[in-house]
């Protein structure tokens, strides 16, 4: 009996053991992860004068709005920017949802007689890739060149994604689409009926791979657009990061003095950053259940 008391607290102490140092190391994650969001946040709108003087300092003891007022100002692209990155980032993640879903389904199906020989090609793509010139030359034959349609196309099928949603799709039990023909239906009907329904998570999953990959995604506009009314705001935000010359971004701005270029760059990341942070929590819980239930068997 002494024994058993003995080990019970014992096995209590190491679990209170356990649970200290867990909460610790979560904390100390935490904070670090933490700790870049808010002091971009708090340099934003720090004034220069306090920024020189508290370097490490996180929140301001008087807020300064004058870069955002300069960013967001008559006359600038961020507004337009904007447009276009929802743009390429809904109808890209669409399009590309359904695109790669139906590829997929098209492979994941062991009647289909080139299932194994588009699997190989696709997989092919993971290793070896046609490089920037032939891109480049293909999309110039397209007539995609300085349109917004190129951020779509450009960027529609991944090869990662298809064989996520193949592995899931190859998992949904053959007697589903069976009673489905008995009654009638045919494979469209199968897809968008029976299919696509019981794959919300890896859905939702390869939808949210999608979208940040086309809100942070600036290096196409790079490529193949020159007219700067069709930039991404990605691109705006590598302009004052990279050149630091807010002129040639923001004309006619409502503010007469440009703010430091510190601000500037601080209050652009916050602008481009915060719309998909917002996004991201709703569709979190789908997201690690949707990449296990996609690679559990190939």
């Amino acid at each position: 009996m002494v024994k058993t008391n003995k080990l019970k607290k014992r096995m209590k102490d190491e679990g209170i053991a356990f649970d200290v140092v867990n909460t610790t190391i979560l904390l100390i994650i935490c904070v670090v992860t933490l700790f870049p969001i808010l002091f971009v946040l708090g340099r934003s709108v720090m004034a220069d004068a306090e920024r020189a003087l508290r370097p490490m300092a996180l929140f301001p003891r008087t807020l300064d709005w004058t870069a955002y007022k300069y960013i967001l100002g008559d006359g600038s692209l961020i507004y337009n920017g904007y447009k276009i990155t929802i743009f390429r980032t809904v109808v890209g993640t669409a399009l590309g949802l359904l695109v790669e879903a139906m590829f997929a389904y098209a492979i994941s199906r062991k009647n289909y007689p080139f299932r194994t020989i588009l699997t190989l090609m696709i997989a092919f793509t993971l290793w070896f890739q046609s490089g920037l010139i032939p891109n480049f030359l293909l999309i110039k034959t397209l007539g995609l060149m300085n349109t917004t349609w190129v951020y779509v196309f450009a960027n529609l099928m991944t090869a990662w994604n298809i064989l996520i949603l193949r592995n899931f799709f190859a998992q949904v039990p053959a007697e589903l689409e069976e009673s489905a023909r008995i009654d009638g239906a045919n494979e469209v009907l199968i897809f968008f009926k029976i299919i696509l329904p019981l794959s919300k998570p890896v859905l939702a999953t390869v939808g949210l791979f999608h979208a940040v990959y086309q809100w942070n995604e600036w290096f196409t506009a790079v490529l193949y657009v020159n007219d700067n009314t069709k930039w991404p705001v990605q691109v705006i935000l590598r302009q004052i990061l990279s050149t630091a010359i807010q002129s040639e971004v923001l004309e006619d701005n409502i503010v007469a003095v440009a703010p430091p270029a510190v601000s500037v760059q601080m209050a652009m990341v916050v602008i481009v950053t915060i719309p998909i942070l917002l996004v991201y929590p709703f569709i979190q819980k789908h997201f690690t259940k949707g990449v296990m239930i996609g690679s559990i068997k190939g």
